[in-house]
């Protein structure tokens, strides 16, 4: 039986259609006009959502007992190095049918070794990891198959508290489920689920299994990316948050177009807009962010912004808060030229500002090859005479330390290729070349480290 929403009355109806544009296309044909089904909708995007399964070690450390490092010789610091095998469910989206690729949360395929996709037929391909973001919890996979079905992305900043929204996702690995409900708030932070947070509110059922799974508005376009949830033991009591589907697109274009995702920087401090701050600069209103300081040398000086704006938009859409203000401009990506409307001197103001790229923060080796697990990796510095990609730390009895890799090393070369940073140490091992040549500047030495 379809699942069927009875209102009030005709009335009633009439209100929901003059409410949701183009409404009428969720009506099955010969339906009264008291009754209402998400039916339609739900069997269009259904094959655009697929369950999630993945496996792999988790290289962790346990403290050994001082009475007992003897045993473990005296170079050993103190910790053993334990691999943990692990399995997790979750959820994802096909956002591009031809090519393949499919959008999920980073956290449900953090460390996996193999990434299983089951399609709504029950067929199953293992995916390939094109590129992810922890901060912001993204993940972009590739899967070899035919005839997919595509979900497509809506205008996030479209949405008004009060609009329908659909949640598909694969809860507690029951299998393929719907729930509905609305958009309870938007612009949603602080709520230190990840770094950057600009999250849609939602009511309609989230659970553990969720995450990385569709959140669709009434014309089957996704909206979001189910992320989160606030309630105890990973249950459901009606707040659920996704990320917003321009966020989400802006990153896997940035990932598909360089590998990776260069984060944009206004170069501004600032807090959220209280009343008392708004009535003291003479604004009428609490959405907004606040600006306190503007770094020296920064895209936000160079573009005239100063200490005291209230930053109230970007390209004309509204900003709620410090926390959207910072959450978009990353994901904007660097470079990208946006307007900016201020509230200054009791007037509103544009400024057009090009965002400056973020310096590039440290990665774990294990996300660009299994061959380097065991290793974070950095950009060198500007103070450093060499440049080249940094070894800032290697676990203990891993596998980049069974290879040779120290602290302090810094990668300059890979199979006789110059590897000047992440994005060029990346583009080699993407490749998956059978044999790593790592050139290394180990102090004054250059030395070859070499990896199969």
């Amino acid at each position: 039986m379809k699942p069927r929403f009875p209102l009030l009355s005709a009335v009633a109806l009439s209100l929901s259609m003059a409410l949701v544009p183009n409404a009428q296309a969720a009506l099955p044909p010969g339906a009264g006009s008291e009754i209402y089904s998400l039916a339609p909708v739900v069997e269009k995007v259904t094959p655009g959502v697929v369950n999630i399964s993945v496996s792999g070690k988790k290289v962790s450390q346990q403290a050994i007992p001082e009475p007992f490092r003897f045993f473990f010789g005296p170079e050993h610091p103190g910790a053993q190095v334990q691999e943990r095998p692990f399995q997790a469910l979750g959820s994802g989206v096909i956002i591009d049918a031809k090519k393949g690729y499919v959008i999920t949360n980073n956290h449900v395929i953090s460390d996996a070794d193999k990434i299983l996709i089951t399609l709504i037929d029950g067929q199953e391909y293992e995916a390939e990891l094109i590129g992810s973001d922890k901060q912001s919890d993204i993940a972009l996979l590739k899967v070899d198959a035919k005839d997919l079905v595509e979900i497509e992305f809506a205008d996030s900043d479209q949405l008004q508290v009060g609009d329908f929204a659909i949640a598909i996702g694969n809860p507690f690995g029951l299998g393929q489920t719907v729930t509905s409900g609305i958009i309870s708030a938007l612009g949603r932070s602080g709520l230190n689920v990840e770094n950057l947070e600009n999250f849609i509110q939602t009511d309609a059922a989230i659970n553990s299994g969720n995450s990385g799974g569709a959140l669709i508005d009434l014309e089957g376009k996704l909206v979001g990316i189910n992320t989160a949830i606030l309630g105890p033991g990973g249950g459901n009591i009606g707040i659920g948050f996704a990320i917003p589907a321009n966020m989400v697109k802006s990153l896997t274009d940035q990932i598909l177009e360089y590998g990776e995702v260069r984060r944009g920087v206004l170069g501004v401090m600032g807090s959220e807009l209280t009343s008392d701050l708004a009535r003291t600069f003479g604004y009428k209103s609490q959405h907004g962010a606040f600006v306190s300081q503007v770094i020296e040398g920064s895209a936000a000086e160079k573009a005239g912004l100063a200490a005291g704006d209230i930053i109230i938009s970007i390209d004309g859409k509204p900003v709620r808060s410090f926390g959207e203000l910072r959450a978009k401009v990353a994901t904007m990506g660097a470079n990208k030229t946006v307007t900016l409307g201020l509230f200054r001197d009791g007037k509103e103001q544009k400024a057009k500002v090009t965002l400056a790229r973020a310096d590039e923060g440290d990665v774990s080796a294990n996300s660009l090859n299994k061959a380097l697990d065991g290793a974070t990796l950095a950009p060198t510095s500007g103070n450093e005479s060499i440049t080249g990609v940094k070894v800032t730390d290697v676990l203990p009895r891993s596998v980049a330390a069974r290879a040779g890799l120290e602290k302090g090393d810094i990668i300059i070369g890979v199979n006789r290729k110059r590897v000047k940073n992440l994005r060029d140490l990346r583009k080699i091992v993407d490749k998956k070349p059978e044999v790593l040549a790592l050139n290394i500047q180990r102090g004054s030495s250059s030395i070859y480290l070499v990896i199969r």
